[in-house]
């Protein structure tokens, strides 16, 4: 990859970062980790479709095809660094803590989103993406609705 590449791939990092919706960092006591995990299933819920439209799109080789498929690419990639950023941010940083009872159930099944939402990252599978809209799911029982 050449380094105007890496460069731009790294200042997008940068540049979209802040425009992720992930609560501060300031304990503000304003939480609603339901709605936070239903965003993340919505952003599953892209990926799964993008993995779908990757595969249809990649055996065409029309200009049109080929843009849609990097669009694509893109939008699987956003949607996964969305989840990766809200489990990061958000929920390792606000939400889980070292003095509850079950901190490294929750821990683990956190952990496991982001590798989750790595893995349809480096892969079109829908099995992948399937393995992540489960794991958030998984999720549910920590944040029910209030």
């Amino acid at each position: 990859m050449n380094i105007v590449i890496k460069f731009l791939i790294m200042l997008s990092v940068f540049v979209y970062s802040p425009l992720v919706h992930a609560h501060c960092q300031v304990p503000c006591g304003i939480y609603d980790d339901h709605s936070r995990v239903h965003t993340m299933l919505e952003d599953a819920q892209t990926i799964h479709k993008a993995c779908v439209m990757i595969n249809e799109l990649a055996v065409l080789e029309d200009a049109h095809s080929r843009q849609q498929l990097a669009r694509w690419v893109r939008t699987k990639e956003d949607h996964a660094t969305k989840i990766i950023t809200m489990i990061s941010e958000y929920y390792l940083t606000q939400r889980i803590k070292p003095a509850q009872n079950d901190y490294l159930e929750r821990l683990n099944l956190h952990h496991a989103v982001i590798l989750a939402a790595v893995d349809v990252k480096q892969d079109t599978s829908k099995q992948k993406a399937n393995v992540l809209t489960n794991t958030i799911r998984a999720l549910m029982r920590f944040y029910p609705h209030v």
